[in-house]
């Protein structure tokens, strides 16, 4: 598949060998538990509004909240903004000027997203998402200054905290659980444009309990490529998402800068003229 922008030549690099993954059965019995105790959120559900996703996803039935609220009339604006944390701050003299939810001025809470999903149908990939590290937009994410864990996460996940902290970044701007329940699946969308920069950001995945199918594909979208790796990095700017399954499955997203030696050393190992066999679905 050479429409791949990928990494070094490769679609994706597994990274399962530069980590001591035994511990990845505790840290998935810690995550379901915790999950238990916490309160997730919901997000992906204004992709087609990003214009992000794939070619595919822009015809496919799943229904948009930024398509949604654009057409709101003042009345239906009304019913949605009473739902907001601070519903007196918005002016409905102006209501055709605000964007609501991921990556705008007014993120959706709990009670808005779900009363998009009840009223409009609105589809959110994600219904089980989760900050270990919270950013403030998306070009903060690889940022880690004035940044932590949260106490939440401290105190329900400290096994993964714990994990997580060992991991070779310089810096962590975003880290959350991304979750899918059953028989959802995550459009083929890609978080950053091509061309639009010349370096891979610094991301890892981790997949603890292993089953998610995590899929590549180029813009033409002829061939596959389910990730098998649980630990691997992958270029954003290569469209991807995730396979529907009949279970909950998730990953944790780690956002950040790699330390400078574990930089070298996967460019000295996975950089050019390395082979790497892949199975294309």
């Amino acid at each position: 598949m050479t429409g791949l922008h990928g990494i070094w030549g490769h679609p994706y690099l597994d990274l399962e060998r530069y980590f001591d993954l035994s511990v990845f059965p505790i840290l998935h019995e810690e995550i379901c538990l915790g999950l238990a105790h916490v309160e997730p959120s919901y997000t992906g559900g204004s992709l087609k509004w990003m214009k992000v996703v794939s070619p595919s996803a822009w015809t496919d039935p799943y229904v948009d909240y930024g398509h949604v609220i654009e057409r709101f009339s003042l009345e239906e604006f009304d019913r949605f903004v009473k739902l907001a944390d601070n519903h007196e701050r918005f002016d409905r003299a102006r209501h055709k000027e605000y964007s609501f939810g991921d990556e705008t001025d007014h993120p959706l809470n709990y009670a808005q997203m779900k009363y998009l999903k009840y009223r409009y149908g609105v589809y959110f990939p994600w219904k089980v998402a989760f900050h270990f590290v919270e950013n403030d937009s998306w070009e903060d994410k690889h940022l880690g200054r004035g940044k932590g864990f949260t106490k939440a996460a401290e105190e329900y996940f400290p096994k993964t905290v714990a994990f997580l902290k060992s991991l070779p970044f310089r810096e962590i701007g975003r880290c959350l659980i991304f979750g899918l329940e059953a028989n959802d699946h995550a459009p083929l969308h890609r978080d950053t444009e091509p061309r639009s920069r010349n370096d891979v950001d610094h991301t890892l995945t981790l997949c603890p309990n292993g089953d998610k199918r995590f899929v590549l594909t180029d813009e033409n979208e002829r061939d596959f490529l389910v990730v098998p790796a649980r630990a691997y990095w992958f270029n954003d700017m290569d469209f991807h998402g995730v396979a529907p399954d009949p279970f909950f499955r998730y990953s944790i997203r780690v956002d950040g800068v790699y330390e400078d030696w574990f930089f070298e050393r996967l460019r000295n190992d996975w950089g050019a003229g390395k082979v790497h066999q892949v199975d294309w679905r």
